[in-house]
């Protein structure tokens, strides 16, 4: 919609700056650089697409830049390009309008942009509001209504209306449970269902029950604050104690994934549309959501083809997640994988970093360390062998290059952070001599000693496949599946020896396990070795503290196995990707099997994360320390329950018992009642008395008719 706007407006609206500057040199203005991201960037591509959004109503969607230079004819098409690059970021441009003096034909020095939606217009006014264009010119920008809203001011002050405080929802509170349960979410059929854990009485306990309340999947914030539903429309998310309110919705048509930053700030939320023709490719809508106030920080369009690249889950050609945060938990970074490019935005503004790209020849794959702003890259060998392959370690935002290292014959390379950002494993697959076979080594980088030293060490038998690798959780020992055929060897190793020596020492080695997969306990010393999907649910709890199996298990045909946050529990669940089995069960750390629950069209099973311990290391150490003397409270706390419990049993037999003895009584009035009934049926005969009743013995050839006849008479007397 465009709104016509009368001279006697904009002089009523407008500042008139009073400064003639005509001369203005528009080519020292500074922009903001362009930025990589295959995006539509100006208004003719922008219009180039027939399904825009029709434009909000109203005068909220239109901003006024005010103290732009007044020039001459000469010089409007180039300050209108100017301010169009300034504003485009933040949303398609439906209408723009820089007035000019009909006897000078100069510029007032002030213009008016029309945006698709309120939220664009709010965006940019706030992004750009006190934008230093030159020396001379810092920009003033406003919301069009702003003005009439002002306008009404009344003459005469009135003091505010206080409003009452009123208590927000307590997003923590189910971190204070008494009994130190943790929670869990499953969907199952048109169900979503809260529960609590409890292990002590082998069953889950139900905290929060709606019908209908996804349409695709639900998740946790990574803190486990939020839960994020996804719908057609658009992300919710909710929370609270145990009501689980609407905290926030993020509308994105056709929604299909969303993303949360590591500290809960941001929200990302994807779509894709299929090409309208067979040349086409599928166009890609991404949202950048701040969780708190729901506001778009920042939009991207693009084809799926300029986000092919890296990424772990393929959705329509494109990877997820596409942004991979960086920085820790501050939520300060995020960047993707582009061609020749590495892409990092910071967060303050949104844009990229330096107003550039990281530009990297080749680049294949890139990760972030858990804990620090560092970026390791993998470029694979190019020019037929002549230039190696590498690995490099990049420091954000001074962009140093910390540590470089070439690779040689390298088929293909995988990079596994530790959690503490302590190590970084690099696993580089190589052709041998003769190229027809590949064999596979490991890199290990220890991230945090000087110079950041790089070991290299092999399995026994090198032409071993790789199954899967993992590091334990804050600790300084990995796993790896090797070997082939049905069943595999797992070899454990340390990067830490009793004389710190910088070599990795080799723990042991367990031969011939139906594993394909491996879940360290977040707590470390505790690895769960599981054959998962073809390998039917095999189960093995390890203790790698004492270097012996714990237990063994089963769930036949498990397809997920799930720690809780705090290491003390194990889910493993059978998702509706099968038709038989669906549901889960509870382990317990060293393997004692708790309780089992099934769920038909079961989709989906996920734990609540909890934030970090506000404990010191110096506390936690402690306690650990003194666990005896912790421990004794519950301990007790465990006896009163099993006492609860057996009461619980012994009243509940009780009352199985009274039960029984009430429906005897009551078949026994019932039969008495009967009585005078029977008799006349049987003649006046009373045949409740024994004493009248005589057998009659009847000669037959079969002893199957003797049977037969006693049968019959029986059942006669009763």
């Amino acid at each position: 919609m465009t709104i016509a706007i009368s001279m006697d407006a904009i002089e009523a609206h407008a500042r008139d700056l009073g400064v003639n500057l005509s001369a203005v040199d528009l080519d020292s203005i500074a922009l903001p650089a362009g930025e990589d991201f295959g995006i539509l960037s100006d208004d003719e591509e922008i219009c180039q697409k027939e399904d825009l959004p029709e434009p909000e109503g109203g005068l909220s969607n239109i901003v006024v830049v005010d103290n732009l230079p007044v020039v001459a004819p000469e010089k409007y098409e180039k300050l209108e390009s100017v301010v169009r690059k300034l504003f485009i970021p933040y949303g398609a441009i439906v209408v723009f309008w820089m007035p000019t003096d009909p006897e000078t034909q100069k510029t007032y020095g002030y213009c008016f942009i029309e945006y698709n939606t309120s939220q664009e217009a709010e965006l940019a006014r706030e992004k750009r509001n006190g934008h230093k264009l030159d020396r001379l010119h810092i920009l003033a920008v406003n919301v069009f209504h702003d003005f009439d809203k002002y306008m009404k001011v009344p003459d005469e002050w009135t003091a505010a209306e206080l409003t009452p405080y009123a208590l927000g929802e307590n997003l923590l509170k189910w971190l204070t449970d008494e009994k130190a349960r943790d929670q869990f979410v499953i969907w199952a059929g048109m169900s979503t269902e809260i529960y609590w854990n409890d292990a002590k009485r082998a069953m889950p306990q139900l905290v929060y029950q709606k019908q209908y309340w996804t349409d695709s999947y639900v998740q946790w914030s990574p803190l486990g604050t939020y839960l994020a539903t996804v719908h057609n429309q658009g992300a919710q998310v909710w929370g609270g104690d145990d009501k689980f309110l609407r905290l926030m919705k993020f509308p994105h048509p056709k929604l299909k994934l969303i993303d949360f930053s590591p500290g809960e700030r941001y929200l990302v939320t994807y779509s894709s549309e299929e090409p309208s023709n067979p040349r086409g490719t599928h166009m890609v809508v991404l949202n950048i959501f701040d969780v708190r106030s729901g506001k778009v920080m920042r939009e991207f369009k693009g084809s799926a083809d300029d986000l092919s690249t890296g990424g772990s889950i393929a959705v329509s050609g494109v990877p997820w997640p596409i942004f991979r945060w960086g920085g820790g938990r501050d939520d300060k970074y995020f960047a993707r994988l582009g061609k020749n490019v590495i892409s990092v935005y910071e967060t303050e503004t949104f844009t990229l970093l330096d107003k550039k790209s990281l530009k990297v020849e080749n680049v294949a794959d890139f990760s972030w360390s858990p804990t620090d702003p560092i970026i390791s890259m993998f470029v694979p060998e190019m020019g037929g062998g002549n230039q190696p392959a590498k690995v490099s370690l990049v420091q954000i935002p001074s962009r140093q290059e910390l540590r470089q290292k070439n690779l040689f014959s390298v088929s293909d390379c995988k990079m596994y952070w530790q959690n503490n950002g302590e190590y970084l494993a690099v696993q580089v697959d190589r052709y041998t001599k003769t190229k027809k076979s590949i064999y596979t080594g490991f890199e290990l980088y220890r991230i945090k000693e000087k110079d950041i030293p790089i070991e290299v060490f092999e399995l026994d038998n090198k032409n071993d496949k790789i199954i899967a690798f993992a590091w334990e959780p804050r600790g300084h020992r990995f796993a790896i599946i090797h070997g082939d055929g049905p069943k595999h060897d797992i070899s454990f190793y340390s990067v830490r020896t009793s004389d710190k020596a910088s070599r990795v020492s080799k723990l042991t080695t367990i031969k011939g396990r139906q594993a394909n997969a491996l879940f360290w306990s977040p707590a470390g010393r505790f690895i769960v070795l599981a054959g998962l999907k073809g390998l039917n649910g095999q189960l093995e709890f390890y203790n790698v503290d004492d270097l012996e199996t714990m237990a063994t298990g089963e769930h036949f045909m498990a397809t997920d196995v799930m720690w809780d946050p705090t290491g003390r529990f194990l889910a493993t669940a059978v998702t509706s990707v099968h038709e038989m089995e669906n549901g889960f069960q509870i382990w317990s750390f060293s393997g004692k099997h708790i309780y089992k629950v099934s769920k038909d069209h079961f989709y989906q099973f996920q734990w609540r994360p909890r934030p970090p311990s506000l404990l010191t290391p110096e506390k936690e150490k402690e306690i650990s320390e003194n666990l005896e003397m912790y421990s004794k409270k519950y301990k007790q706390e465990d006896r009163d329950m099993l006492d609860e419990k057996f009461e619980h049993e012994t009243y509940k037999r009780k009352q199985l018992r009274e039960e029984w003895k009430r429906w005897v009584a009551k078949w026994k009035e019932q039969h008495d009642e009967e009585r005078q009934c029977r008799m006349a049926l049987r003649g006046g005969e009373d045949s409740d008395k024994e004493e009248e009743h005589q057998g009659k013995e009847v000669e037959v050839d079969e002893v199957v008719s003797v049977i037969e006849e006693t049968l019959a008479f029986d059942l006669d007397q009763d």
